[in-house]
């Protein structure tokens, strides 16, 4: 009987439906581990075809495929460690989310997922069946239990397993980031490693796949609860961790513990890997974006550089007549200090021939929104073109605040491919305008400094499409309206509570339209980064035709 046993956490970045690529990366961590003497080496949920996949997963060609390659995986890793990676199975008329086991030249056999996360950004009960409870499996004399993700939120599966004899767990993930859900699922791992007295590691994917991000984040945990291992988030990792067995049974050797960052920090980090992986997994190697001398827009310019670097990202000022002189100021001092491109086209021609080919059909009205929106369309007509010519690809930056309430015009600023501040409300950007200021980290690829000047941080926010605008014209104060929101769209909570909360009735009650009726904006509006369990589109789903009103 083995009294130690070596085991490679590959905490990697898969591309979804890359299948080949994929297999690819499963065989240099194979290679990796095979160097280090391990038995066995393990790779996130669903790894093989990536993570979520959604309705992807239920072609049959793509089922064939990932078979196909599997089978290819484990002859190729015939002489060396076994290798646990996740992959769709498919059994007869049922399809199942499984954790392949490759051992000897084969697949020894599939591990099926028993619960189906359905809330949130999943949707598992309606893609895959649920698998039954199953026993451990067997690599170099002992046996493993391998409880999928959402398994090992419930008690039922781990105990079963211990029940059966597994010696330790090995739990792969496809976890997508929200804040403090690190704390989340250690709460989880804790109390399974209570109720069954087994060492355990959590494996979880990392990396951005449209707007959720995979934070990474693994750890190991022994009998007891005690931390043994800690891999960092947002960075793809592979690590050798060895078990021995001792009186009392299986333990983990003490391996490296990496601190994790505060939460502004993890959402920074997000945005910016998933709009990096955004560009990489579609094929993008550049990006441009409107820089109005605004905070939002200058928090997406520090992101994208610190992304893809400044030589990549394009900024663009396009100003009207009621473009203030601070404005353009700004926005050259943004770029400076990010050193990236910077170009410069005035609309005004454009709006006044714009103006006066409608000048005829809306002869007797007075001036209003519809004018103001025109600046905001040419304006995303004109860096749609930069997009096209150039293959770069536009990013929009409008916050959450303003996409909840339809502060933002459609097929104007709201054009574009990828937005990375779509669920950042108005007073986080301020908080992460100033930590970014204060803060540069390896893994940054703009430049040290205050790259958000302090007056643009500072200044008023305005649209600036008529004399003299500031939101607070059109909207609540932020710090309300964004009370009003965190109430209404994080909490679900009824108009009731946020008058209970010290918030003015009419204040909610004009919020909560503009919330309904902003639907159908978001409906067409561009992905953007997952930073929260209430982001706007997987999160929540509301009809676009809605009477309902909360009259509590």
């Amino acid at each position: 009987m083995a009294d130690t046993f070596r085991l490679t956490l590959a905490q990697l970045n898969p591309v979804m439906g890359d299948i080949e690529g994929n297999a690819a990366q499963a065989r240099a961590a194979w290679e990796d581990a095979r160097a280090a003497g391990s038995q066995l080496v393990a790779l996130p949920e669903t790894f093989i075809l990536g993570y979520n996949p959604q309705d992807l997963v239920a072609k049959r060609a793509v089922q064939i495929k990932v078979a196909e390659v599997l089978e290819r995986l484990a002859a190729d890793c015939a002489e060396g460690p076994a290798m646990a990676i996740g992959g769709p199975y498919v059994e007869g008329a049922e399809l199942f989310n499984a954790y392949w086991i490759l051992k000897g030249g084969r697949v020894m056999t599939q591990v099926l997922k028993h619960h189906l996360p359905n809330e949130t950004v999943f949707d598992e009960v309606r893609i895959y069946d649920s698998g039954p409870i199953g026993g451990p499996y067997s690599v170099g004399g002992v046996r493993v239990g391998s409880p999928i993700c959402e398994d090992a939120w419930f008690p039922d599966v781990a105990e079963t397993l211990e029940e059966t004899g597994a010696e330790f767990l090995l739990i792969p993930n496809g976890s997508p980031y929200y804040r403090d859900k690190q704390d989340v699922r250690r709460s989880h791992m804790v109390s399974r490693v209570i109720e069954t007295g087994l060492p355990l590691f959590y494996l979880n994917m990392v990396g951005g796949q449209d707007d959720q991000v995979f934070d990474g984040g693994s750890f190991a945990l022994n009998p007891g609860g005690e931390l043994a291992l800690q891999l960092p988030v947002f960075e793809p990792g592979i690590v050798h961790v060895d078990l021995a067995r001792g009186p009392d049974g299986w333990r983990i050797e003490p391996g490296p513990i990496a601190i994790h960052p505060d939460t502004l920090e993890q959402d920074y980090h997000a945005m910016t890997l998933a709009l990096r992986d955004y560009l990489r997994k579609c094929g993008f190697q550049k990006v441009l974006l409107g820089l109005s001398g605004g905070v939002d827009s200058a928090l997406v310019a520090a992101i994208a550089c610190d992304a893809l670097g400044a030589e990549n990202v394009r900024c663009v000022m396009m100003p009207s007549e009621y473009t203030s002189e601070a404005s353009l100021g700004d926005a050259r001092a943004a770029v400076e200090a990010l050193g990236c491109r910077y170009d410069v086209m005035a609309i005004s021609d454009i709006r006044g021939a714009v103006t006066d080919t409608l000048a005829p059909l809306f002869e007797g009205r007075e001036s209003d929104l519809t004018e103001e929106n025109i600046q905001s369309r040419i304006r995303g007509l004109l860096l749609m073109a930069l997009s096209n010519k150039f293959g770069e690809m536009l990013l929009t930056t409008g916050n959450k605040s303003e996409v909840a309430v339809g502060y933002a015009t459609i097929y104007g600023d709201m054009a574009g491919g990828y937005n990375p501040i779509k669920d950042l409300y108005k007073t986080r950007v301020f908080e992460i305008c100033r930590w970014r200021n204060a803060h540069h980290r390896g893994w940054m690829k703009g430049p040290e400094g205050e790259v958000i000047p302090t007056a643009i941080i500072d200044k008023p926010p305005s649209a600036e499409l008529r004399p003299d605008q500031k939101d607070s014209d059109s909207l609540p104060d932020y710090p309300i309206l964004d009370g009003i929101l965190a109430l209404l769209v994080d909490a679900d909570a009824s108009v009731a509570d946020c008058v209970a909360a010290g918030y003015d009735r009419e204040t909610v009650k004009r919020v909560e339209h503009l919330l309904y009726i902003s639907e159908y904006k978001r409906f067409q509006s561009a992905p953007g980064t997952r930073l929260s369990k209430r982001a706007f589109w997987l999160d929540r789903r509301y009809p676009i035709a809605n009477r309902w009103r909360d009259d509590s």
